[in-house]
């Protein structure tokens, strides 16, 4: 009898056991196939309910726990997605509503999101192992690397992508920057125009294409390329601002200008670096066209957010005289017909007498004699003056080409005269030549000679 009762009990539990077993591998699916269902229909936050009362009694299982993630990534809620998603990595189960290859790109993307790269680039390579023909995984392995300042390895995992994907643009770009980064300008501009081959608006591609078209000097290829990268917010302003440099190269610096002030108008940090390099190269251009008030006005702007931007103080000194010396304002930016009238008068006050007077670059040149001599009879030599408009300090190569033009010209002597200085070349090379340089300094003594009410009055009669 005793026996009989043992045998009962024991069938019972078996019997007990199996029933549970049962239940759970066909009741457990067909609750995780209502979460699914709810998930397709938007019911989120039904589909939340029911699978928590499957993690209640199966706290282990996974598909579980990756379709509560799906859920709350659904509702926004990334960080207890992520949670949800670490809890299937530990259980290092997959099936079923839970393939790998979808989490692990889940698993990364959220990763990224919350800026842990490393457990991120983990997954990518787990993903290229999964599936090594997936140019995707590669390219977004080689932008960790390249985050975290590894371009070689970065450059290994795009060229990678490219070979497996060759159509993807955004691998070309990366491949692309890093080699511009690196002075590889030659491969960069390859793989910048492989990506717009594929994808045309890339605008990123035309902005350091742009970049490499303007270092080779290719001004008029490189317009067009800023104007398309000009298309994208992120990049309107800079590429406003390598316009303008563009058409400053070009001497088209009325062009210049527009853009640069478009680019200006349309920045919001007057601080920013594209902003200051806006308002320098503006000056530049009213520099050249000898605009000095708005030219000053521009660098004291600039001086007003970075003091020590360039060489924005020292054009400041240099042109301060400007403000407080109306005859140096007149040599600078009168027209040609006045400026050459100054040179006139200049000359004339050096004692000399005026042979022929013509235009040159920035400037003008007078051939003159001496005015005066102690002997009658004595031949007059003639002296080469050249009057020069330049903002910038006269290099040894402006003596050098005036003293080529003495020889052609079979003059003794000659006088460079500007509103600047000379460099240290230019000036020892006229030391030992019959060159005389008169700078800043001695100009404002000279002009302090000349009466120009005299000249203004003759340029009203003309």
């Amino acid at each position: 009898m005793p026996l009989i009762i043992v045998l009962v009990l024991i069938i019972g539990i078996a019997i007990a056991v199996i029933t549970i077993f049962i239940m759970k591998s066909v009741l457990a699916p067909k609750k995780l196939a209502t979460v699914a269902n709810y998930q397709k229909q938007g019911k989120h936050l039904a589909a939340i309910r029911l699978v928590k009362q499957i993690l209640l009694k199966e706290p282990r299982n996974a598909e579980a726990h990756y379709l509560l993630a799906n859920s709350y990534l659904a509702e926004n809620k990334a960080e207890i997605a992520l949670m949800e998603l670490k809890a299937v990595n530990q259980i290092g189960s997959f099936g079923g509503y839970c393939k790998e290859n979808e989490f692990r790109l889940i698993i990364a993307e959220l990763y990224e999101q919350f800026n842990q790269p490393e457990e991120a680039l983990k997954e990518y390579v787990l993903l290229i192992k999964l599936m090594p023909t997936m140019g995707e995984y590669y390219y977004r392995a080689g932008k960790l690397f390249e985050n975290r300042n590894k371009a070689e390895k970065a450059v290994q995992y795009y060229r990678k992508a490219i070979q497996l994907t060759p159509r993807l643009s955004k691998a070309h770009y990366s491949l692309g920057f890093i080699l511009f980064r690196g002075k590889k300008n030659v491969e960069a501009k390859a793989e910048f125009e492989a990506a717009l081959k594929y994808k045309a608006d890339f605008y990123a591609a035309h902005f350091y294409l742009g970049k490499l078209q303007k270092g080779n000097h290719d001004y008029i290829p490189a317009l067009l390329s800023f104007e398309k990268a000009s298309r994208d917010q992120d990049f309107k302003v800079k590429s406003l601002v390598e316009r303008g440099a563009c058409y400053m190269s070009l001497k088209s610096f009325d062009k210049a200008i527009i853009e640069l002030e478009r680019g200006i108008k349309l920045t919001s940090n007057a601080a920013s670096p594209e902003t200051l390099y806006a308002r320098y190269f503006l000056a530049s251009c009213h520099e050249q066209e000898r605009d000095f008030e708005n030219a000053i006005d521009q660098w004291e702007q600039i001086y007003a957010k970075k003091p020590n931007f360039r060489d924005v103080a020292e054009k400041l000194s240099q042109y301060q005289e400007l403000r407080s010396d109306d005859k140096m304002k007149d040599f600078l930016t009168s027209g040609v017909g006045e400026f050459q009238e100054i040179c006139k008068a200049l000359t004339t006050t050096m004692g000399l007498n005026i042979t022929e007077l013509s235009d040159i670059k920035n400037g003008c040149e007078i051939i003159a004699v001496d005015g005066d001599t102690k002997w009658r009879g004595t031949r007059k030599m003639p002296k080469l003056i050249w009057y020069l408009r330049i903002p910038e300090m006269v290099p040894d190569t402006t003596v050098r080409a005036i003293h080529e033009k003495m020889k052609a010209l079979n003059v003794s002597r000659s006088i460079i005269v500007v509103s600047t200085n000379f460099s240290r070349k230019a000036q020892e090379y006229a030391e030992s030549r019959p060159i005389d340089l008169i700078g800043k300094e001695k100009l404002q003594t000279e002009l302090k000679k000349v009466d120009f009410k005299i000249i203004h009055a003759a340029m009203k009669k003309k």
